[in-house]
């Protein structure tokens, strides 16, 4: 079966960042239905997902009209670390695969994040597989390998701004 593609280009995709409280209940049920599409069904990975860290979060969003195309979630310094600010449940939704949208994803989260903690390193548990890619974004390895639910991930650094 053809895997349907998105028209637009990602030029036409509107980031919005938003807190939990500033979620209207469409865009909150969007979000939560990419994850679960996303990291519990297409990866087979039975977790919680809802973790209790939403709600002192942000939500990076880009939506191509009315479609939720990529997302991330932003976590204060303290949340997910004690030392670092974090991004996770980074996402493309499957239309948008491929189309360069991850890497404008990330590049759009790492300048939110720099502008909100100027001061504060990243860490994220990054799925092994993407090493390449969250270095090309300036993420360094900063330990050893280990399964987060049946997947091999690993522990990555990037410093201030």
């Amino acid at each position: 079966m053809k895997k349907h593609r998105p028209e637009k280009s990602t030029a036409e995709i509107h980031w919005d960042i938003k807190s939990y409280e500033k979620l209207s209940r469409d865009e909150l049920y969007h979000i939560i239905r990419a994850r679960l599409d996303v990291f519990v069904v297409e990866q087979c990975c039975y977790y919680q997902d809802l973790d209790g860290k939403d709600m002192e979060s942000h939500h990076l969003c880009g939506f191509d009209g009315q479609h939720l195309a990529a997302y991330a979630r932003l976590l204060p310094p303290g949340l997910a670390y004690p030392d670092a600010a974090s991004i996770g449940r980074v996402l493309t939704t499957a239309p948008y695969r491929r189309s360069g949208l991850g890497r404008e994803l990330m590049q759009t989260a790492l300048s939110h994040c720099d502008s909100m903690w100027p001061e504060s390193s990243l860490k994220i548990g990054a799925q092994a597989y993407l090493e390449s890619f969250y270095e090309d974004f300036g993420f360094s390895r900063c330990g050893d390998d280990y399964l987060e639910d049946g997947i091999l991930h690993l522990p990555m650094l990037r410093p201030p701004g």
